[in-house]
């Protein structure tokens, strides 16, 4: 087992890794939309948390040499279901045609109140 910490990812909010990649696979942790820079998040809507989120989730992946063809299983939580659609759309843009096998939930609340958070599972 390997812990992976990606430097252009958000820093962990609490004690754990970016990803621990074990044999061939890569368990990534959930992403929300904090700006890696800032540490915050910044996007007030549901879209921009999600393009946040996807860049965060691509930066762990590229850390491994990995990308979004390499995801195998997302899981997705949304702080309220409405928001569904307008997560699908940036999430499908984000994965450039892949189409991984993907789990959705609401969920009562997120880390910093974020409307999204992602983890994903990719394959080497």
């Amino acid at each position: 087992m390997k812990k992976i910490i990606a430097n252009t990812a958000p820093k962990a909010l609490g004690p754990y890794a970016s990803a621990i990649r074990t044999g061939n696979l890569l368990f990534c942790s959930g992403q929300t939309g904090i700006n890696p820079v800032t540490n915050k998040v910044e996007a007030s809507t549901v879209e921009g948390q999600t393009l946040q989120v996807m860049n965060n989730l691509k930066a762990v992946l590229v850390a491994e040499g990995l990308g979004v063809k390499n995801i195998v299983k997302c899981n997705v939580y949304l702080s309220d279901m409405a928001n569904f659609e307008a997560m699908n759309l940036v999430y499908g843009e984000s994965l450039e045609g892949h189409t991984p096998a993907r789990t959705t939930v609401a969920v009562a609340g997120l880390p910093l109140n974020a409307l999204v958070e992602i983890e994903c599972i990719a394959e080497y």
